[in-house]
């Protein structure tokens, strides 16, 4: 199987921009923009996510060939099929992404993406090392199943990771309102990165904003709220594998304490959950800041 994996050309570009960002905070005096250990953390997981993802390379396009094998009909490689795959891989992505926020399984693998305080392009780089761990790769498998090609499924994926990029920035205000209105933008993703009541899971789009308007999880952004980026429970660290794993080693705790009938609860129900009603959900949170 062959596919086009647009990421490493475009890694010059976000090298370049991330440069371009760090002079403009300096010139607007956004001292907070960037701090140089938080830096470092979000490069070196969206290093460490290059490896990772070459690592199971294999075993991803494997499962994708054989629900392809599976397929009543084979869409092809027309030129219609791509923009086609890239909507629906789109609607497969925003599923992926709402239910890394709200089941804790799939958020330990995301969470890192969420952990710095600082919201700049660096951030856009701290991408999961464990996402084939936690099955992520099974929200895709239903468009190979279709029909789709699994290389253009994959090309599709990566195009849509390219495309988030930019979105990672305070530099850019609201876009023209058309563009807002169908397109995931800077300000819908400053809103999907904070930690503010009224914003906690909200705008899970990836390139189409037309997902959470549709599926009632859109909130625009607030002029007058300051957002706070982050975590609810703030990791208060720079340690790279902290970072990474601290997620799943709190699961793998709340398993081995929990009685019987809890277990799989503090892996399947959302972040924040607690069997005794002792810790505080987003849910919570939000009816809170209501």
């Amino acid at each position: 199987m062959t596919y086009f994996d647009p990421l490493p050309y475009a890694i010059p570009a976000f090298v370049l921009l991330i440069v371009a960002e760090m002079i403009w905070a300096r010139v607007k005096r956004r001292d907070r923009a960037y701090e140089p250990r938080d830096t470092a953390v979000s490069l070196a997981l969206g290093l460490g996510s290059v490896v990772a993802g070459a690592l199971v390379a294999g075993a991803t396009a494997a499962m994708l060939l054989r629900a392809h094998a599976i397929a009543p009909l084979s869409v092809g490689w027309s030129w219609w099929a791509w923009p086609l795959c890239f909507v629906v891989d789109d609607l497969a992505y925003y599923w992926l992404h709402r239910a890394g926020h709200r089941v804790r399984w799939f958020w330990a693998a995301h969470v890192n993406h969420h952990s710095s305080q600082h919201y700049n392009l660096s951030t856009a780089l701290r991408q999961t090392w464990t996402s084939f761990i936690a099955l992520s790769f099974a929200f895709r498998l239903p468009l190979a199943a279709i029909g789709f090609e699994p290389g253009m499924i994959l090309t599709c994926a990566g195009l849509n990771l390219v495309y988030q990029f930019w979105i990672h920035t305070e530099a850019i205000g609201r876009m023209p309102g058309w563009f807002e209105a169908v397109m995931n933008t800077p300000s819908h993703h400053r809103v999907h990165h904070a930690t503010n009541g009224r914003y906690l899971d909200r705008n899970y789009a990836g390139t189409f904003i037309v997902w959470d308007r549709l599926f009632g999880t859109f909130a625009p952004e607030d002029d007058g709220e300051p957002i706070r980026y982050g975590l609810v429970s703030q990791l208060g660290s720079f340690n790279l594998l902290r970072a990474v794993f601290h997620e799943w080693i709190a699961i793998a705790r709340d398993v081995a304490r929990a009685p019987w009938r809890h277990k799989l609860s503090y892996m399947w129900r959302e972040p924040g959950w607690s069997h005794d009603g002792s810790r505080e959900t987003s849910a919570m949170i939000r009816a809170r800041s209501d």
